[in-house]
């Protein structure tokens, strides 16, 4: 089976994904990125950890991998050590030695070192396979492929070594010195080991003996952050002891019907008191006008009026800047106006349809971040300096724009919607970028039944590193999202740079990015290193990086680096290195054992939900999993005695199941009722953390049991006892269904209702975006988005039942007849007969 890239779509036909690069297959090693062969455009894409259970989970048939809570930024403080100065924080993995064995007359170390290193564990990067096939048939096969999760933003506890100071760098290939070079301790020179040449350190190295180097962290640690003295940007001091914060924009529909807005009041009130006292607020609200509030009034609600028809003049910005309004406020001092200005909207009061009223969204974030960018704009030297820290814009949208810049007609009926909406994605992608230039970033929270054209508003959210959300009202889950995208700790000016051995191709990467102009950073003589200008810097993002070599692989190792440099929320320039090296072998045998199913499956199904721009595209990509399952079969698996059927390698056991769940989930199935929300979710999904990708890949299921206690199950519709209550977590959402006997034991149900709940909200804790959580009981209407998403086990013949789902041998047998009458039939195929019809033989779980 073959996996070509798939083609750019009309800029009308669907909203905008990450950004997507995929690097000529036949790029040679020895190509110059300064060169004039210019690589053609390539395709490129944390939730916390689990609650404290009061009995030990049973293994899920899907591995389940937790991750630390969200990223926080941790001041730096100096001290100095030998000739650099570095940061007193413990390193994020065991010291290595290697470096330190190398002799003044050799490069090879005395000491063989350890095959397994610590680097395949960084907590930023995380492969499909721990060791890599050395046949490229094999390795290269694009059914399964190799690959890597790469979470450059992420931060964790404790956290890398922090060195005050730039890196040292290969003047050749430009890859930085790391754990995994041999040092000549008697000249201080180090080999790279990306193109292999000898580098200078200055006489920097030059050491007595080899335990001297352990002062070097970056040759001590598979993980290292430089924090660069000095700025890129003028007029901004470093602050490396208070975390800087930058003004907060809240947008607000003024076209809101009065439930939709009691509602939006009611999570407005709530976040501007979850708000730190320094924080800096502006509110703006959008109708055909734009109101922009001043904050100057004290107790008086007062509000400068602009008209929303067209871009707002420089003229008319300058007299809004340079009057006496103040449009951005510290919290500490206009708490109290912002709660009046929120109790003054007012519900819409015309008898137009939602979708037909004027709202010039476009207009009011052109003034945001007009008031943001402020009179320094001007000012060619940068004298007047703003507090620092990354902009946001937070849009509260009850429906699409539709008057202004960047608008669509009412209708999607209109004779020449189609060209109207092209032209207003391309309005949002400019402004998106602009934003973005001026570190901004602008995510719109939509809520509510009209459509809001995502299209349209993606590609602004898109473009200036946010998101598009999309909430059933204004309610809870929609104020929680608007706390958290409040406090994400983001990075601007990222440049993500992939370096690897000599033979190893970067053929794909996804992720919140672009593909980085030659001129956006410093280039080397034989610099062949992948480089991404990312869209923000966030904790909550990964990329996942597909690879393949050019030949068969003779070497013992091969190492990986990944790079991203950013200013952080410091606002000083930092550059984090991640470095790993891989063993590689020739059984395949052992190259199957070390595959993580789980991320070879996330990677799998970004590459796939990538090419699914359109319902139709979905259809199609249904297919080729299935093509994709009888490959891998076929090429890794075996062949079952005097049969034509194929058996799936026993290692894998767990990826086909994985991949069943994307095929009929929501991301490619249609268990969700419209394009636009499929078209967001994909969207989260292909920026996503591994850890809620996998988790928008495949649902957890845990079951509450009597005593308050909960075990973990396969995601199965078996699952649904009437005795016990059910926690479903599939990422974005959240649900907790209660069965019919449990339900009319009402201490019971409130008991156990209670703990479920307790649970859901301890499993998204921090979470973004905030998934929603919705119960209900067994055969109620809503009961079917919970229903759907399970795999229908109960179609399964006993055995295979009991094989896969052991709990049930635990039922009594009235309580098992019980069970198996409440269920409906119904088409969908049980996980074991779609195995069946692909001539495949089901897996053993695991």
């Amino acid at each position: 089976m073959e996996e070509t890239p798939p083609q750019p779509q009309a800029a009308h036909a669907s909203p905008p994904f990450p950004a997507i690069f995929t690097p000529p297959s036949a790029l040679s090693s020895t190509s110059l990125r300064g060169s004039p062969t210019v690589p053609s455009p390539a395709h490129f894409s944390t939730p916390p950890g689990p609650p404290v259970f009061s009995s030990p989970l049973r293994p899920a048939a899907v591995p389940f991998r937790t991750t630390p809570i969200s990223p926080q930024a941790v001041p730096l403080a100096s001290r100095t050590a030998s000739s650099s100065s570095s940061v007193s924080l413990p390193t994020s993995s065991e010291p290595h030695t290697m470096n330190g064995a190398a002799t003044p007359h050799s490069h090879a170390p005395s000491v063989a070192p350890s095959l397994e290193d610590s680097s395949i564990d960084s907590p930023y990067v995380l492969f499909s396979a721990r060791k890599v096939l050395k046949q490229k048939k094999l390795l290269n096969a694009p059914s399964l492929g190799f690959g890597a999760l790469v979470s450059p933003g992420r931060e964790v506890s404790p956290g890398p070594e922090a060195l005050e100071r730039d890196p040292r760098r290969c003047l050749n290939c430009g890859a930085y010195v790391n754990l995994y070079c041999d040092v000549l301790i008697g000249s201080g020179q180090w080999q790279c080991v990306i193109c292999k040449k000898l580098n200078s350190s200055e006489g920097e190295f030059v050491v007595s003996s080899k335990q001297d180097l352990v002062q070097w962290p970056e040759l001590m640690s598979s993980t290292v952050d430089y924090v660069h003295p000095g700025n890129r940007r003028p007029g901004l001091i470093p602050v490396p002891v208070l975390r800087v914060s930058g003004p907060i924009f809240i947008l607000i529909d003024e076209c809101l019907d009065e439930a939709h807005l009691q509602h939006l009041q009611g999570s407005l009130h709530a976040f501007v008191d979850s708000l730190p006292p320094t924080a800096r607020i502006g509110i703006i609200s959008y109708g055909r006008t734009v109101s922009v509030y001043d904050f100057s009034e004290g107790a008086a609600v007062s509000a400068d009026v602009l008209p929303g028809s067209k871009s707002l003049a420089q003229e008319s910005l300058k007299v809004l800047i340079y009057g006496t309004g103040v449009y951005l406020s510290p919290i500490h001092a206009s708490l109290p106006v912002a709660h009046t200005i929120f109790s003054s909207l007012r519900p819409y009061q015309f008898s137009v349809a939602e979708v037909s009223r004027d709202r010039c969204l476009g207009a009011a974030v052109e003034v945001a971040l007009g008031i943001i960018q402020g009179p320094s704009a001007e000012l060619s030297r940068g004298i007047i300096k703003r507090s620092g820290g990354n902009c946001r814009i937070l849009v509260c949208a009850g429906g699409p724009n539709t008057f202004g810049p960047g608008s669509t007609p009412h209708s999607v009926q209109h004779p020449n919607y189609a060209y109207l909406e092209k032209t207003a994605m391309k309005y949002m992608e400019s402004l998106g970028h602009e934003a973005r230039r001026h570190s901004t970033i602008v995510d719109i929270l939509c809520a509510g039944t009209c459509p809001v054209r995502v299209p349209v508003l993606q590609s602004l959210a898109k473009c200036s590193g946010g998101v598009l959300l999309l909430h059933d009202d204004f309610g809870e889950a929609f104020g929680v999202n608007l706390q958290r995208a409040s406090t994400k700790a983001a990075g601007s000016h990222g440049l993500f740079e992939i370096r690897c051995s000599d033979g190893m191709l970067v053929t794909q990467v996804i992720g919140p990015g672009e593909e980085a102009s030659p001129d956006s950073h410093e280039t080397f003589k034989h610099d062949t290193s992948f480089c991404i200008q990312m869209h923000s810097v966030e904790g909550t993002q990964s990329f996942s990086v597909s690879l393949e070599t050019k030949a068969d692989i003779r070497n013992d190792f091969i190492y990986f680096q990944f790079a991203v440099r950013y200013s952080n929320v410091y606002q000083t320039e930092s550059t984090r290195v991640i470095t790993s090296r891989l063993q590689t072998v020739d059984s395949l045998s052992a190259y199957l054992s070390s595959v993580q199913e789980d991320v070879a499956s996330v990677i799998i199904g970004k590459r796939t939900v990538l090419r699914a721009r359109t319902a139709s595209d979905a259809l199609d990509m249904r297919l080729t999993i299935d093509e994709r399952i009888k490959d891998i079969a076929l090429k890794f698996g075996t062949q079952v005695p005097k049969s034509k059927l194929y058996r799936f390698p026993k290692e894998l056991s767990s990826l086909p199941e994985c991949l069943f769940h994307l095929r009929r989930g929501p991301l490619l199935g249609s268990i969700i009722g419209h394009e636009d929300e499929r078209s967001v979710l994909r969207s989260l999904f292909l920026n996503a953390s591994f850890d809620l990708s996998l988790r928008m890949l495949a649902p957890r299921c845990i079951t509450h049991r009597e005593g308050g206690t909960f075990e973990e199950l396969p995601a199965y519709d078996l699952t649904m006892q009437s005795n016990c209550a059910v926690v479903l977590d599939h990422g974005t959402d959240i649900f907790i269904w209660l069965g019919a006997e449990l339900a009319t034991q009402e201490g019971q149900t409130a008991a156990a209702l209670a703990a479920c709940r307790t649970l859901a909200e301890e499993l998204s804790e921090l979470r973004f975006p905030a998934p929603r959580i919705l119960s209900f009981r067994e055969g109620s209407s809503q009961a079917r988005y919970f229903v759907s998403r399970l795999i229908p086990a109960h179609k399964d013949p006993t055995y295979e039942q009991e094989s896969r789902f052991p709990q049930l041998r635990t039922l009594a047998p009235e309580l098992r007849a019980r069970l198996k009458s409440s269920f409906i039939h119904f088409d969908d195929p049980s996980f074991c007969e779609w195995m069946r019809s692909l001539k495949l033989v089901p897996p053993e779980p695991s």
